[in-house]
């Protein structure tokens, strides 16, 4: 019996007595077989593909915060959510599954990243003479239009990197003590961090 459910831009789920494979616009993935029933099956397809549709966006906005391209932000998702298909399938924790999403995305975002400066160097070596293309602005950057959202967008620019991954947690939504889970911070030092970084943006915005 094949199970065909939509994971991301044309993804989808098949479930084989074999074996179970996501394909998608990047290489396909085959994921051990499952030893759920069909039922099963069914319900756990449905529930990734519903978070999906939740957290996809949010997920891509964090993501740009580290530089990625869409494309390249778009396989990190990928790889996020077949990481919790086998999470779920496997039995493990449903606890905190917002904070579980956001924490591999962290951590896989971070590895990407490492990848394509890796690649980058490799590239600028190859190439004399050449000028890489810089990916561009960010969709935050393309959506200023007035002096005041310039001004802010150069402070958080101007703030550290561990301010800014707060920041972007916290306008996602995520509560202190899930941010320091994710960041591998104390409840303080986030605290600390929006403080500082929120005083420092209104300062900017009321120039």
């Amino acid at each position: 019996m094949w199970i065909a459910v939509p994971i991301l831009c044309e993804a989808r789920i098949e479930a084989h007595p074999m074996s179970t494979r996501f394909t998608g616009p990047a290489s396909p993935f085959v994921l051990p077989a499952a030893s759920t029933n069909v039922k099963e099956t069914d319900a756990l397809e449905a529930e990734v593909v519903l978070l999906f549709d939740q957290f996809r966006e949010p997920l891509l906005r964090y993501l740009s915060s580290f530089g990625l391209s869409l494309p390249d932000s778009e396989e990190v998702i990928q790889e996020v959510f077949l990481s919790l298909f086998l999470h779920l399938q496997r039995g493990k924790s449903r606890e905190n599954l917002r904070g579980w999403l956001f924490r591999v995305a962290h951590n896989l975002g971070l590895k990407r990243r490492q990848r394509v400066r890796l690649d980058f160097g490799a590239d600028a070596e190859a190439t004399t003479g050449d000028q890489v293309h810089d990916p561009g602005p960010s969709p935050e950057e393309q959506a200023v239009h007035s002096q005041t959202q310039k001004r802010v967008m150069a402070a958080v620019q101007a703030l550290p990197e561990q301010d800014r991954r707060c920041l972007s947690l916290r306008a996602e939504g995520l509560r202190y003590r899930e941010i320091a889970g994710i960041l591998d911070m104390s409840l303080g030092a986030v605290c600390v961090s929006l403080t500082r970084s929120l005083a420092r943006i209104a300062r900017c915005a009321e120039r």
